[in-house]
């Protein structure tokens, strides 16, 4: 399947997962920034700019590298994040990095060892991540890391455009399948809270599976 391949009712569809994904918090000043690592350089650069807008003093970029952003990221997502971060004007006493995580659930844990192994022990939180890895990042720290506020944030843009901005359009769309998948599961293992999945967008997710988006979905 290619992008020629991705149907209008399959955009409807994922525009559905799209906006439940994302959570709409509103910005608040935080201790620290902790940026979930991915195929997205577009969680980088919008913690730099949240950053230089004062909203947290310190940021840690989390993330080693997956099958897939091995190829784009060799070094590792967090050194890569770090990078750009860097390239942003964000300076390097204002960045921490955490390059052994390989799912969301070690994002958390480790960040929150790294900075407890540094004397810092936050009461305030903000996680950047993929638009579509809000609810996902959120539901996971609140399970993993209860004691902290947490105000979920990622790269303002709307579904169309962010979806013309990758070559691999349905690696997007299997992503985001992927990542609701483990929204609805995850809970029942306790890596994340339980939440409320609506009758549309459960629909949505199955119309998705059907029609082949199903190559990142969690493994039995």
């Amino acid at each position: 399947m290619t992008a020629q391949d991705i149907t209008d009712e399959h955009r409807r569809d994922a525009q559905i997962l799209w906006d439940f994904h994302l959570l709409g918090h509103e910005p608040r000043n935080t201790e620290v920034a902790v940026v979930l690592g991915s195929f997205d350089l577009g969680a980088a650069r919008h913690a730099a700019t949240l950053y230089h807008q004062g909203r947290f003093p310190l940021i840690v970029f989390t993330g080693a590298t997956n099958d897939y952003t091995i190829n784009v990221f060799p070094q590792g997502e967090a050194v890569a994040f770090h990078a750009a971060a860097l390239a942003a004007g964000v300076p390097e006493s204002a960045m921490m990095i955490e390059d052994k995580a390989t799912n969301s659930g070690a994002n958390i844990m480790l960040s929150r060892q790294l900075l407890g192994q540094a004397g810092i022990v936050p009461t305030s939180v903000t996680l950047i991540a993929m638009p579509f890895m809000e609810r996902r990042a959120f539901a996971t720290c609140r399970a993993q890391w209860p004691e902290v506020k947490v105000v979920c944030a990622s790269q303002p843009i709307a579904f169309p455009e962010y979806l013309a901005s990758f070559t691999d359009q349905r690696h997007i769309l299997c992503d985001m399948v992927g990542d609701l998948q483990r929204i609805i599961e995850y809970p029942k293992y306790g890596y994340m809270i339980e939440q409320v999945v609506p009758e549309e967008v459960h629909a949505a997710l199955k119309r998705l599976i059907v029609a082949g988006y199903d190559s990142v979905l969690p493994k039995p």
